[in-house]
């Protein structure tokens, strides 16, 4: 069983930027997919951006602004969120998954990111 542990979320000013860390407990398979989800008050979770073996993927809405990155020897997932908008204020979520159902999905618990002037 995997256990994520976010931490790097806080408070910052439109313009920002946070570095978002992930730690997973246990070792990940190559075959897994590591990414950050969020969720603002009133809106459904959205997929940010994902890492997996063949490359990362972005929403559109980050694009350019967002990076994801894996250390797979620390088993751990970063999330580099320049030129912060209020738009992006939300709980964000790790999250280790397998492309196939029933295969491992692992959330965690979430860290706050406040953007506001």
């Amino acid at each position: 069983q995997v256990q994520l542990v976010e931490s790097g979320g806080g408070l910052v000013q439109p313009g920002g930027s946070l570095r978002l860390s992930c730690a997973a407990s246990g070792k990940i398979p190559s075959g897994y997919y590591m990414g950050w989800y969020r969720q603002a008050p009133g809106k459904q979770r959205e997929l940010v951006a994902v890492i997996r073996s063949g490359g990362t993927t972005y929403a559109d809405s980050v694009k350019g602004r967002f990076t994801i990155s894996r250390d797979n020897a620390q088993n751990t997932v970063h999330l580099q969120m320049n030129s912060l908008k209020p738009e992006d204020t939300a709980v964000y979520y790790c999250r280790v998954n397998h492309p196939l159902s029933g295969l491992g999905d692992y959330w965690g618990q979430g860290t706050q990111v406040t953007v506001s002037s």
